[in-house]
């Protein structure tokens, strides 16, 4: 092995074992799938041709460390992950003559189950393969998954926690913008590994078995079609399945994919596995896979195209969004022409020009995506002016992706943004104003910015009349917008949308002026603002500017000023005013909660009682709240590097008086 193999190993180890760490432990995807396995294959390759192994690699390890502050427990047998491929030839040579058993390959958690003369014992998720977490407490609020089974002695089970397509988008929906998830499989990993088993109660995680891993009781079927079968018999869910043969392995694959459109969960392949559970076995394992089974990849149909264009979007957020226009192609059974480009980085990697042969795809057999670019012309540019208002544009750099915004505050493209963001939870939680209602009125001129909300009033026929509304919603509405008038001026300046500027710095900058809104916006216009603001704890110079900018406008003052008269702002005044025990402290938290039901409650019991919550660790931190003391995290190391104390909820409500009020 070569110097420059050498360092091309290290780099790939560093780069999947961290992606691995953020997929697995953090539920924060930092590549893609594709990428990974790109990455992975090349890494595999090397190895295969240097005949060597580096002691951290992703190929000789399986999978990551378990970080919760939930119990240990090691498994009794350890679970391997699968070799792959992505060629139905592969799987084909695979089976060679004998029976097999081709199932669908979930993309949620994986959890084994135990069951102790038909009770449900206890349940583990994966974590490492030898040790995982126990969430027992959460397996018994599955809403399909029996708690007495009629199967004397012990019977282990090993199957995926999913959370469907469906809830999925009805979860994220009720979440604040800043807290959904990205998808499916991050939501059941963060559902399952709670603390508190009512979050997992309310979210309709469900039980996909695919495998019998061990049982002492009656004998099983040498058979995995019959070990379904029996599994079926005793009320599990089975995930999807069907028996094959070396000459029908391609077929099959092809009818589990057409059939993906009508699936509700989430999936990431197939599993082919040789029927004869005995003959399975006695081919052993590697270090890393068995071999009585073997992955498919859904391989991506590629196409070639001529790039028409380069469009770029103005969202709701103020990022200008980069779109390839391409000649149409089919592509997974439909015509497609445009892939989103994402941010500016994935634009420059790419090279755009007009004309240029491009290669797409559609990820996961769903989103259209630019693979690479075979001409690489690079003709394409970089809006200086926002295509909507023409505000001068300005390149941002967000961790590793360079973004384009348009900094333009009143750009109409982000009025439906700023109106729905006014109606969330967190702000001013104006229920029933939808996304959908507000773009409504705001097409037809009934809204320009939030001060218009509480004029309504006067386009009350007009609104009556639109199509999905009447009486009812309008009524409906009004009462919403009414009760939204009673609100904390923290929530409030949250609300305004100003960059940068979350709930927990409203509540910083209400806390710093007492609560009073004409002080906040006379030191954010006065001569010193920056250099004022900036004292305060917890803010810096590009928050100070933030608010700088905002106040100093005289459109945000007059919109403000516009909808002041309608409401009635309180000072977020603390409910425990006589008790201050955490006056001056300032607390991080991290990891799960076990006695709050969220982070956001155990928040609210800090501030209610003097003390500050931020984000990171640094010398200012009093207290870091994590559960499990022990844990590895990049917050409990930078804790013990600067000596900041690591205390459980309960040392916190032993601090705060001895009262938790979750």
């Amino acid at each position: 092995m070569n110097a420059k193999e050498s360092e091309r190993m290290r780099q790939l180890v560093s780069a999947l074992n961290e992606a691995a760490d953020a997929y697995y432990n953090q539920n924060r995807p930092v590549m893609s799938d594709r990428e990974y396995d790109k990455l992975y294959d090349e890494l595999a390759a090397l190895e295969r041709r240097t005949n060597t192994a580096l002691a951290l690699s992703p190929t000789r390890r399986v999978g990551a460390e378990a970080v919760s502050a939930l119990l240990k427990v090691r498994h009794e047998a350890q679970m391997l992950s699968l070799d792959k491929t992505k060629e139905t030839e592969k799987l084909t040579a695979f089976l060679g003559d004998r029976p097999g058993l081709l199932s669908l390959k979930l993309d949620g958690l994986t959890i084994v189950l135990s069951y102790e003369n038909g009770l449900l014992s206890r349940a583990l998720t994966r974590g490492n393969g030898i040790v995982g977490e126990d969430i027992t407490h959460n397996a018994r609020t599955f809403v399909n998954l029996p708690q007495l089974i009629d199967y004397p002695g012990k019977l282990t089970v090993r199957g995926e926690a999913l959370i469907s397509l469906p809830d999925f988008e009805r979860i994220n929906a009720g979440l604040g913008e800043d807290e959904q998830y990205k998808n499916p499989r991050n939501l059941a990993s963060g559902t399952v590994r709670q603390l508190n088993n009512a979050v997992c109660a309310g979210r309709g995680v469900r039980f996909i078995a695919f495998s019998v891993s061990s049982a002492s009781g009656p004998e099983l079927p040498d058979s995995r079609l019959e070990c379904f079968a029996l599994l079926k018999r005793l009320g599990f869910d089975v995930v999807e399945h069907a028996a094959v043969d070396g000459g029908g392995v391609a077929g099959a694959v092809e009818k589990f994919k057409q059939s993906l459109a009508r699936y509700p969960f989430a999936t990431d392949g197939l599993v082919l596995s040789f029927d004869s559970v005995s003959y399975g076995a006695s081919l052993g394992a590697t270090s890393k896979f068995p071999r009585d089974s073997i992955a498919y990849k859904w391989a991506d149909e590629t196409a070639e195209t001529a790039l028409i264009d380069v469009e770029w979007n103005t969202s709701r957020t103020g990022l200008i969004n980069p779109v390839a226009v391409f000649e149409p192609v089919e592509l997974e059974g439909t015509t497609v022409n445009r892939a989103s480009l994402h941010n500016v980085s994935i634009f420059e990697g790419l090279r755009l020009g007009a004309g240029d042969i491009i290669t797409v795809y559609k990820a996961n057999m769903i989103i259209p995506q630019v693979a690479e670019n075979l001409t690489a012309s690079g003709t394409c540019e970089i809006p200086k002016n926002c295509p909507v208002c023409g505000f001068v544009t300005v390149i941002s750099q967000e961790n590793d992706a360079k973004t384009l915004l348009c900094e333009n505050s009143n750009c109409r493209a982000q009025t439906l943004r700023a109106i729905t963001h006014y109606s969330s939870r967190d702000a001013m939680n104006i229920e029933g104003l939808s996304e959908a209602t507000a773009e409504k009125f705001i097409e037809q001129g009934f809204i320009e910015n939030y001060a218009d909300l509480y004029g309504l009033d006067g386009h009350r026929e007009a609104i009556i009349a639109l199509p999905g509304f009447g009486e009812r919603s309008y009524a409906n509405l009004s009462a919403s917008i009414e009760r939204s008038k009673d609100a904390a001026l923290p929530n409030f300046i949250y609300a305004l949308g100003i960059h940068n500027v979350g709930l927990a710095n409203a509540k910083l900058l209400c806390a710093h002026f007492d609560g009073d809104l004409d002080s906040i916006i006379r030191a954010c216009r006065g001569p010193d603002a920056e250099e004022e603001l900036s004292a305060i704890y917890g803010f810096g110079a590009v928050i100070a500017q933030a608010l700088r900018l905002y106040f100093s406008d005289d459109r945000n003052i007059g919109i403000l000023n516009r909808a002041l008269p309608f409401l009635r702002i309180r000072a977020a005044r603390s409910a425990d005013a006589e008790n201050n025990a955490l006056s001056g402290k300032t607390f991080v938290i991290t990891g799960d909660t076990v006695i709050y039901a969220g982070r956001r409650a155990l928040q609210s019991a800090i501030e209610r009682r003097g003390g500050r919550v931020t984000s990171s660790v640094t010398s200012k931190t009093d207290y870091l709240i994590n559960n499990d003391a022990a844990s590895n995290s990049s917050k409990n190391k930078k804790a013990r590097e600067l000596g900041v104390a690591v205390i459980s909820e309960s040392d916190f409500i032993e601090m705060a008086g001895g009262a938790a009020d979750a």
